[in-house]
């Protein structure tokens, strides 16, 4: 992925986060007549800490065994996990000049890797049920699976899990930060008023970040 240098994260940890908090991703790997791309959860494994970097770091996700692209995957193929965070669109009025013309603001995070997909039937029911239980921490109810272990056994051997081991990361953030001041504070004030989540998602990140005014509050123009 192309990073300008005036977009790329100023502190590594801002990757984990969107990685942590968008666990949703696109896991690309090579084939013939053309790449596959399956949507896949990722989560750390049991006992990772919660901070550090992503590069060496082991990560576990899941498809579906049916999908042609599970077939195709050996231990140790390279692969790509993408994860896109908030994003939202910049309208030319914001900048209240000509010429201008729009844009989007977004985050992303590629992970490079290597994926190495499981076998073990319980290995892969451990997998399955550790990432219902992370993401029901992260983004649920708090759901208790016990009750539902019977099904799960039921449903896993339609489950691939894997391991994927990152060797290098991507991301960019492209948050208006080549914008004066005054600017990125009308976008901010756009995206705080927005009905989306994303938009407040990045209103938060960028206030988080210094960029806008001082005082919050754009200066007459």
């Amino acid at each position: 992925m192309h990073v300008p240098a005036l977009y790329q994260p100023a502190d590594e940890a801002w990757s984990r986060d969107l990685v942590l908090g968008h666990p949703l991703a696109v896991m690309i790997s090579n084939a013939v007549p053309a790449p596959h791309a399956t949507h896949v959860p990722v989560v750390l494994p049991p006992g990772a800490p919660a901070d550090g970097p992503l590069t060496g770091c082991g990560l576990l996700g899941h498809m579906d065994r049916g999908n042609p692209h599970w077939k195709s995957l050996t231990d140790g193929l390279a692969a790509r996990l993408m994860f896109d965070g908030p994003c939202g669109y910049v309208t030319p009025t914001l900048y209240r000049t000509t010429p201008a013309a729009p844009t989007w603001d977004f985050t992303s995070v590629h992970l490079h890797g290597t994926v190495h997909p499981v076998q073990d039937p319980q290995e892969t029911l451990d997998i399955v049920s550790h990432t219902v239980r992370t993401l029901e921490e992260a983004f649920g109810d708090k759901w208790d699976l016990a009750e539902s272990l019977d099904y799960f056994r039921q449903i896993a051997p339609g489950v691939g899990a894997f391991h994927f081991r990152v060797t290098h990361v991507d991301a960019i953030f492209k948050l208006s930060q080549e914008k004066t001041p005054d600017v990125q504070e009308r976008v901010i004030r756009r995206f705080e008023a927005d009905d989306e989540r994303s938009g407040r998602q990045l209103a938060r990140l960028m206030r988080g970040i210094g960029l806008g005014t001082p005082s919050g509050t754009p200066t007459a123009t």
